[in-house]
């Protein structure tokens, strides 16, 4: 029996976890690093380092379906594809901060890397 093929689900319906991942990401463009649980940090690992793929190559509509605010997608092709132009992948870092006091989840940083 093979398992654990997809994704996390994270306690959420796939419409919701499309909604988080779309916002988390756009935040992650604007303030370059955001804070949240270890699990969350990892699957947005590899949802934000497709949509920074996708600008580098010049794929717009790609990226608008998104990243929906108009600031965060003009930053996305202006200042953050060209800095990683020459990187092929590895675009973001975690970094474990420690455990959040209410409930002892495993809080991270995830951040673009410079």
């Amino acid at each position: 029996m093979i398992k654990n093929l997809g994704r996390r689900k994270l306690s959420k319906t796939g419409s919701h976890r499309k909604a988080m991942y779309s916002n988390m990401t756009q935040s992650l463009i604007m303030g370059e690093k955001i804070k949240t649980t270890l699990p969350k940090a990892k699957e947005l690992r590899s949802f934000a380092e497709k949509i920074i793929t996708n600008a580098k190559k010049g794929r717009k509509l790609e990226v608008r379906r998104i990243i929906k605010d108009k600031t965060a997608f003009d930053k996305i092709f202006d200042i953050i594809a060209p800095r990683y132009k020459d990187r092929n992948g590895g675009f973001t870092r975690i970094i474990k901060i420690g455990f959040r006091k209410g409930d002892d989840a495993e809080i991270a940083m995830i951040r673009l890397v410079d």
